[in-house]
């Protein structure tokens, strides 16, 4: 796992994946704006409705000042689960760079991945994220208020998700979608690992940026190693 780390971030200059990085962060970027844009003439909207109700003037500072603490909140909240539903879109990009210098032959034998599949997996993936730490959230609730862990079960099950998210990025060029279950199965451990990895790489300020590509890399240098032992 440490080898594919440093080869992976040897790896992050090549031009494929630098343009993969830009897109996935400009997008990322794109769909925070249009959030941002929606929630501020949502609050502009309800402070009207709120003034209008009260018979007072409406000053629209108190709506610009609640969508930039949301917007805030959200991007610490959720940029894991947007950049990595982005990187998604164009992940089979930068897979196939890593398989061209590193696994040709599993490079030549490889199917390259529809653009709709690959925005079905990062739609899933963002909305697996959302919904599994929403169901979670009592717990999170409970270990907070108890004092134990509450940041470790947090840690432990967004590891869990995103090595599901970066090996399926690698797998479905290699096998058919619905053979995808049986592999997870095989792979639970390495998965994890790589995962923890990942996940800690997001927690980082300004690594966490490249950490969804640098994942995705990592996830395909696990995926091929894993094959040959």
């Amino acid at each position: 796992m440490i080898q594919a780390f440093f080869l992976s971030l040897g790896q992050l200059s090549d031009r494929p994946v630098l343009a993969v990085f830009a897109k996935s962060f400009a997008l990322t970027l794109l769909l925070f704006a249009a959030g941002g844009v929606g929630l501020w003439y949502g609050l502009h909207g309800l402070e009207a409705v709120v003034a209008s109700w009260m018979g007072a003037g409406e000053s629209g500072w108190l709506a610009d000042v609640a969508t930039v603490l949301v917007l805030a909140l959200a991007w610490w909240l959720l940029f894991r689960i947007v950049a990595v539903a982005a990187v998604g879109v164009f992940a089979d990009e930068v897979v196939a760079a890593v398989e061209a210098r590193h696994y040709p032959d599993a490079h030549d034998a490889a199917h390259d991945v529809p653009l709709a599949r690959s925005a079905a997996m990062g739609l899933g993936s963002a909305a697996r994220a959302i919904g599994v730490n929403l169901l979670l959230s009592p717990l999170y609730l409970l270990l907070l208020v108890t004092g134990v862990g509450t940041a470790l079960a947090f840690f432990i099950v967004n590891a869990w998700l995103l090595g599901r998210d970066l090996g399926d990025m690698v797998a479905v060029r290699h096998m058919p979608y619905s053979a995808l279950p049986a592999w997870r199965g095989r792979t639970r451990g390495r998965r994890f690992v790589l995962g923890a990895i990942g996940t800690g790489l997001l927690l980082i300020p300004f690594v966490n940026l490249a950490a969804p590509v640098l994942g995705a890399a990592m996830a395909t240098h696990v995926y091929h190693r894993g094959r040959r032992a």
